[in-house]
């Protein structure tokens, strides 16, 4: 039977398993729409706003691990998209975004509504697909799910015009495809692995370097194994806390600019370096030249170009990162002594990590007066479901919620980590609450890149999904404005927000509950409050207004230069 574009498109995206989706409509998705108001088997949430419903995608699929799906019209609707798609290609996240485009005749012709949105996303997607022939639409949209959830993920661009959508032909979704050029890793080289077994076993002073590409690849428990049977400690990046259970001994929290000093120091002092699903990213390594100045550095990518392109790499290991992991404990196991063993050989140098944490723990000067952001982040833990699910926003509450909330599990941070995108908290959380509508979902965001998103409340509401806002409102625009104190001698140029906005009656306008705390002894109330309504719940927690986000690494500067809490 022969269908048409439209129609084709839906029982493709059902074929990939996809039951959710987050679209605007417009002139040249109209038939798309059209067949998918009869079409009952995905939903569709619209959101305000083209980019949230693309950070609702990437939210889907971070939480869910499942390949997210957006849908935007032509032109405006398109463009909108961009900084949603930018911000999924920077952390390896797999998407599927559809965009209208005009009739294939009119390509090219400044016809009303029209964009290259081929060549404005080629930069900030894995791959992009002109659609001209309805004939070869399911074959290239069971090549853009393949492409988005294999090798390093990434977001995929399918421009479907307006004459294509209408077109009729003969449905066939074939079951595999093959791509000329495209063909990823997945297993790592034996002989790699073997060797860099070995050469860890040498070592007196390792450490374990995590990055996201452990929770993209599902390797959490495949790292714990690893890492528990050489006694090995751990450190995370952002995107990759709750890989590792941050409430284990061998934890060493988060990395880099704003990780904590016994992290820093250990991989400034450590002789091996085993980095997994990481970048080495700037926030990260701090001066590359002072960056583990003693080690060896094993890398473990997916990627061949992530390794050796910021920093040396003594030992690369190409493949997937929950193939590898696997192989390396297996390795151990033969030619290595046992966990005991390893751990007791490591002793000395734990007992010098243990010392650091003595010493210099991830903390803050509480007030009896003004809430600290940092108590209202770690009340948040105390207070919510151990699987509960947190977005957050860009800033200085993004920092506070990496280094005080205490992840233990993968996939319940979600946070754009490598191009900072304000306005990405509150339509992540939506997405998330989507894909798991019995779980605790809450965002976490400062009242700046709240304002950026906020028309979501709406879909939230319209959509009644569970989710807890949570605004650590101080004012300001407050990473920038800690930049300007520490280094452009307290010039706040533009970053004082001071329009009084009532939140509450904002939430409510959007048919939300608003609840708020001015005082340290009304946090646990307005937190067990807002947990305990069902539905979407707005608390605003006035927070001090200069507090920083320590410690601090600055920028350029080595990860020993600290600037520490008092």
């Amino acid at each position: 039977m022969k269908l048409n574009g439209a129609r084709i498109l839906l029982e493709c995206l059902k074929r990939e398993g996809v039951d959710t989706i987050f679209g605007y409509p417009g002139g040249t998705v109209i038939n798309l729409y059209d067949e998918l108001f009869s079409f009952k088997e995905i939903r569709h949430i619209l959101p305000r706003h083209e980019q949230a419903g693309v950070h609702a995608a990437d939210g889907y699929a971070r939480a869910t691990g499942k390949v997210g799906v957006a849908i935007a019209t032509s032109g405006p609707g398109a463009t909108n998209t961009i900084t949603g798609i930018a911000t999924a290609y920077m952390d390896s996240i797999p998407m599927v975004i559809i965009t209208g485009q005009v009739p294939t005749a009119l390509i090219g012709n400044d016809a009303f509504q029209e964009a290259d949105i081929i060549g404005i996303t080629r930069p900030c997607t894995k791959h992009n697909f002109l659609v001209k022939d309805v004939r070869d639409l399911a074959t290239i949209m069971k090549k853009a799910f393949y492409i988005a959830r294999t090798g390093r993920p990434g977001p995929v661009v399918v421009d479907l015009p307006k004459d294509v959508q209408i077109a009729q032909t003969e449905f066939h979704y074939p079951e595999s495809v093959e791509i000329r050029g495209y063909k990823p890793t997945v297993e790592g080289h034996p002989k790699q692995i073997e060797k860099a077994i070995a050469s860890i076993m040498q070592a007196k002073k390792p450490v374990i370097y995590v990055g996201g590409g452990v929770i993209l690849a599902n390797a959490a428990a495949e790292l714990v194994a690893v890492a528990k049977r050489l006694g090995i400690p751990v450190t995370t990046t952002l995107m990759g806390l709750g890989a590792y259970p941050e409430n284990d001994p061998q934890s060493l929290g988060l990395l880099g600019m704003h990780g904590t000093y016994y992290a820093n120091m250990a991989v400034s002092h450590c002789d091996m370096l085993i980095a997994i699903g990481a970048r080495f990213d700037d926030r990260v390594t701090g001066k590359i030249a002072s960056f583990a100045p003693h080690a060896k550095i094993v890398h473990v990518d997916v990627d061949p170009t992530s390794i050796k392109k910021n920093v040396r790499v003594d030992l690369p290991i190409v493949g997937d990162v929950r193939d590898v992991l696997q192989k390396m404990l297996k390795v151990a196991d033969e030619i290595g002594p046992d966990a005991k063993a390893c751990q007791a050989a490591l002793a000395p140098w734990i007992a010098e990590i243990d010392e650091w944490k003595t010493k210099h723990p991830m903390t803050y000067k509480q007030s009896t007066s003004v809430i600290k952001p940092q108590y209202v982040i770690q009340r948040l833990r105390a207070l919510s479901d151990p699987d509960a699910i947190v977005a957050t926003d860009v800033g200085q509450h993004q920092m506070w919620t990496a280094q005080f909330f205490g992840f233990t599990a993968p996939r319940t941070l979600l946070s754009s980590g490598g191009l900072g995108t304000m306005g990405f908290g509150l339509p992540a959380a939506m997405g998330a609450q989507a894909g798991f509508p019995e779980r605790q979902v809450m965002v976490v965001c400062g009242d700046g890149g709240f304002q950026m998103n906020m028309q979501e409340l709406a879909t939230i509401v319209q959509n009644r999904l569970n989710v807890k806002i949570v605004i650590l409102n101080n004012n300001f625009l407050g990473m920038v404005r800690q930049w300007q104190e520490l280094f452009f001698d307290k010039r706040y140029s533009s970053t004082c927000m001071e329009l009084p906005i009532d939140f509450i009656k904002l939430a409510e306008a959007f048919g939300a509950t608003g609840l708020q705390a001015t005082k340290v002894d009304e946090v646990d109330e307005v937190i067990k409050k807002g947990f305990a309504i069902k539905g979407p719940v707005l608390m605003e927690f006035k927070v001090a207004r200069e507090e920083k986000v320590l410690p601090m690494v600055p920028a350029g500067a080595s990860l020993t230069e600290m600037v520490l809490a008092s």
